[in-house]
C-alpha cells in the first residue's frame, strides 16, 4: 500500500534544523568566497537579519511553517529587492553560494537538483538591471528576455 501524502521539500530536507544549516552555510559561503563579492556587497555588514529572513521565507516556500508571511505578509521578492542593483553577476554569485550550500547540505541528489533548478529560476527573476530594470517578468524560461510586450 502506498501513501498519498506528499512529502514537502521542508520535510525532505529534515525540517527547521536542516534548513537552518543550509541557510547558515549559504551565508558563510557568501562571506568566505571572493567569487561572491558582488552579491555580498549588496547585503549589510551583518548577515544576521538576512539569514533570519531567508530561513523564514524558505520555511514557507518549502512547505513548512509560513514564518515570513506571518511576520511580513506576501514576500513580493522583486519589490523588496528593487533598491538593490541585481545584475547577472550578482545572480550568478548568489547561485554559486546557494548551489555550493545545497551540494554540501542535501544528500538526496534528486531533491538537490530540483532545488538548484528552482533557485536558478528565482535568481534569474530577481535580475533588475539593464534591459530588465522595472520588469516584473524575465523568468529563465523566456530565454532571458525582458518584459513581454
Amino acid at each position: 500500500m502506498t501513501s498519498d501524502i506528499a512529502v514537502t521539500p521542508y520535510d525532505a530536507l529534515g525540517g527547521a534544523p536542516a534548513l537552518h544549516r543550509l541557510v547558515d552555510r549559504f551565508y558563510e559561503l557568501m562571506d568566505e568566497l571572493p567569487e561572491a563579492y558582488a552579491a555580498r556587497r549588496i547585503h549589510p555588514e551583518s548577515l544576521v537579519g538576512a539569514n533570519e529572513r531567508l530561513f523564514e521565507y524558505l520555511s514557507g516556500w518549502f512547505g513548512g511553517p509560513n514564518l515570513y508571511i506571518e511576520k511580513k505578509g506576501h514576500p513580493r521578492l522583486r519589490m523588496r529587492h528593487v533598491a538593490y542593483a541585481i545584475g547577472p553577476t550578482e545572480r550568478d554569485e548568489w547561485m554559486l553560494c546557494m548551489r555550493t550550500a545545497l551540494t554540501e547540505q542535501v544528500a538526496d541528489e534528486k531533491l538537490r537538483d530540483g532545488l538548484i533548478h528552482t533557485f536558478a529560476q528565482m535568481a534569474d527573476h530577481m535580475v533588475n538591471t539593464g534591459d530588465r530594470a522595472g520588469c516584473g517578468g524575465g523568468h529563465a524560461e523566456t530565454g532571458g528576455q525582458a518584459c513581454a510586450a
